[in-house]
């Protein structure tokens, strides 16, 4: 055995171990979109997604309405912000409705069904009635509540054909019934053409799209077989044909379609060109807000169904870009709210909603980029019209409400707490927890020597 030289054994020491193995370095690219990831799956995603993006889309529309509208208000000799200012009351009403709607409890939204089917019915039904109803730009959908306040019933329609028709479907789905085909149509198609019918007679095939939209998305997700959801499509394809060949109007705006300048006869196209010539001088970031040339009377409607074009010009691609990833998000959301819930109704209904927007939203920019016919929807939450702006708030308070009565977004809404004022458990009089500034003083002072200053 070897010796040292004071004569001691030489100590024995242990083997080093090997290092451990150093994670892979991480691009910055990989660790953003790792992050965004998590921030995706988080239970209140699909929360924070419906709100902001609902609210942001609103906000944007109140500030495009009040530039897109000035002219037209002049021209009708009425001060320059009275558009803005009717769509403002709305929208302060809209938000209340959004606000009573997201906090309902699901059993009341399933108990209002019916009255507000009833309602919805019985308004559109006094639209047919000479000397109630009120015909606007050949429409006949209108009812007056006197002064410059109108009321157009169709747009609750679509708001009650989805909350009942999301009860029917779900009551239908408990009981084990949806796997008769007769079931799954009765009384929902019939229903539908019932409130199909009472829109045509005033003659807006806009809103018609927008119900027969949210009919095939009921019966999607009710699981409705292929040969019955075709069968469905064939018959209301085959009577929108009928209704667009009848009518010379519905043919002119169809001929529209991609048209690049202006047409003699009946299909001048007139609107649709000047849509994109709108759109075509924004460039990449817009002539800036208020700088439209376009709704200087050459672009009818400028507030309502073509404002996307309005926002094209004054701001541009950016700005266009924005508004549809706000309603991308939004419709991801929903999409997320209906897949993760187990309550059919819930699913039923989110799945409607999110739809009739996106529905809605594609078919109004779609006229407005030429690839669709000009069908006079308006954008949801953007366009002017107070008729379109509470119905469609009341359903964005609808999936903000599912949205929060998820299992794990409810779990999460209870782990938070306010910062500051919070007691501790232990009643009225139990001490006040330390603020966070004191308790990181109090550790800052542990951490010293004694002699430190």
């Amino acid at each position: 055995m070897p010796v040292s030289r004071t004569g001691r054994p030489p100590v024995q020491r242990a083997p080093r171990r090997p290092a451990p193995a150093r994670p892979p370095h991480e691009n910055p690219v990989q660790r953003l979109y790792s992050r965004a990831r998590k921030a995706w799956d988080r239970p209140l995603t699909a929360y924070y997604l419906i709100l902001g993006g609902s609210l942001l889309i609103t906000v944007l529309g109140l500030v495009m309405v009040y530039s897109a509208s000035q002219i037209t208000a002049l021209q009708l000799s009425l001060p320059g912000s009275y558009f803005f200012r009717k769509q403002f009351l709305a929208a302060l009403i809209g938000g209340v409705l959004m606000f009573v709607a997201s906090r309902m409890p699901v059993k009341l939204h399933r108990a209002l069904a019916y009255p507000i089917l009833a309602g919805a019915v019985f308004l559109m039904v006094l639209v047919q009635v000479p000397g109630i109803g009120m015909a606007v730009n050949g429409n006949q959908n209108w009812i007056s509540l006197g002064g410059s306040f109108q009321i157009q019933p169709s747009e609750f329609g679509k708001l009650a054909l989805v909350l009942w028709g999301a009860d029917l479907i779900a009551r239908k789905q408990e009981r084990k019934l949806l796997t008769q085909w007769k079931h799954m149509l009765v009384p929902l198609v019939p229903a539908t053409f019932m409130l199909l019918g009472l829109i045509m007679l005033g003659g807006d095939m806009g809103t018609a799209i927008i119900l027969t939209a949210i009919l095939f998305g009921l019966l999607w997700l009710a699981g409705a077989p292929t040969r019955l959801f075709a069968g469905v499509l064939s018959v209301a394809g085959l009577i929108g044909v009928v209704l667009i060949k009848t009518s010379p109007n519905r043919m002119a705006r169809l001929a529209c379609i991609g048209a690049t300048e202006p047409k003699s006869g009946v299909a001048d196209c007139w609107q649709a060109v000047h849509g994109i010539y709108a759109l075509a001088s924004g460039g990449l970031f817009g002539s800036g807000l208020g700088a439209s040339v376009e709704k200087w009377g050459q672009l009818p409607e400028a507030h309502t169904d073509f404002i996307f074009a309005v926002t094209g010009e004054e701001l541009g691609l950016a700005g266009t870009l924005s508004v549809l990833a706000l309603f991308a998000a939004l419709g991801y959301a929903g999409i997320r709210v209906a897949g993760r819930t187990e309550d059919p109704f819930v699913r039923y209904a989110a799945g409607g909603v999110t739809t009739w927007i996106i529905a809605q939203a594609v078919i109004n920019i779609g006229a407005v980029l030429g690839l669709l016919p000009i069908a006079g929807v308006p954008l949801p939450l953007f366009s002017y019209g107070g008729s379109a702006l509470l119905p469609t708030m009341f359903a964005i308070g609808l999936l903000i409400a599912f949205a929060r009565d998820d299992p794990a977004a409810r779990a999460a809404l209870a782990m938070r707490q306010p910062r500051f004022g919070r007691k501790r458990a232990g009643g009225p009089g139990a001490e006040r927890g330390p603020r966070r500034w004191n308790t990181m003083r109090r550790r800052a002072s542990a951490a010293r020597t004694s002699g430190e200053r």
